[in-house]
């Protein structure tokens, strides 16, 4: 096999890569315009948990019991799959900011996502790992499982829950638990009592729950969202590596291609002559 041919093969071998990429780049692009959809709803909804916390706590300011003594969690909500740069870096690297400031050895970590949990191994003795979403459709069955963990954790003391994630193109860390700690009602409250059909602390522990499934929910979204947002520019730069390199190739396999076609000219001239002696005497 002549080099041209070994080109001309490497060339096609290319331009396959290319469009698998492409093809991977295109879905990403479609999971951030289903992510967004979602996210803009669940957004709502803890928007109006908020806000009626901040209703219901300016009439029962002091359900919200502060404690000294919690025992830190954080979550980690790296990448189920490739293709994203360096997206389970970043989170790890907030976590050990976070974790040698706030945290101390006491902490325990909820890592999410297989790319993510390398990471976490060799500097966390108390982690726990958990599968990653892929696709919008499998957030509910990760939600399920970092509910678990939760449920699994419960320190006597209480839990300071802490989220680390990507989202508006940084690296968030977001306090989850204690909830409403940073929604305190402002000026006086309503001159009634709200009407409930529950004791108001059984009350305020079912919102913090509605609020804590509804925030997991949009860090979920928000990270997934991120993770396909950063795969799809990191994509669109590689189809655009490959697409250069495939238009090199070419050019190099048109510059052999004109070689062989001068080497095959040349052979035909220098036969030439030896060919005019074989010709039959015309006049004879």
């Amino acid at each position: 096999m002549s080099r041209r041919q070994e080109l001309e093969r490497h060339r096609h071998n290319v331009g396959e890569i290319r469009n698998i990429m492409n093809s991977m780049k295109t879905l990403a692009y479609m999971e951030t315009r289903k992510l967004a959809r979602f996210l803009e709803a669940q957004q709502a909804v803890v928007q109006s948990i908020e806000t009626l916390a901040s209703d219901f706590l300016s009439t029962y300011p002091g359900l919200l019991e502060a404690s000294e003594r919690l025992s830190p969690v954080y979550l980690l909500l790296g990448s189920e799959r490739g293709f994203c740069g360096d997206f389970n870096q970043a989170i790890a690297r907030q976590a050990d900011a976070e974790i040698d400031s706030t945290g101390g050895p006491e902490a325990t970590v909820i890592a999410v996502g297989g790319k993510l949990h390398p990471l976490c191994e060799p500097g966390h003795r108390k982690a726990e790992f958990i599968t990653g979403a892929s696709v919008a459709e499998e957030i509910p069955t990760v939600l399920s499982n970092i509910a678990a963990s939760l449920a699994s954790l419960q320190p006597a003391n209480g839990m300071a829950l802490y989220g680390i994630f990507h989202g508006n193109g940084e690296v968030i860390c977001q306090r989850l638990l204690p909830a409403f700690s940073n929604h305190y009602p402002e000026g006086p409250g309503y001159p009634h009592p709200p009407m409930l059909n529950l004791p108001p602390a059984q009350f305020l522990a079912e919102l913090v729950d509605h609020h804590l499934f509804a925030a997991l929910h949009t860090l979920l979204y928000t990270s997934l969202m991120a993770e396909n947002h950063r795969r799809a520019n990191h994509l669109e730069r590689a189809v655009k590596h490959l697409d250069k390199q495939s238009d090199a190739l070419g050019r190099t396999c048109s510059a052999l291609r004109q070689e062989e076609i001068i080497e095959e000219i040349e052979v035909i001239m220098l036969s030439a002559p030896s060919l005019d002696e074989f010709q039959p005497d015309s006049g004879s």
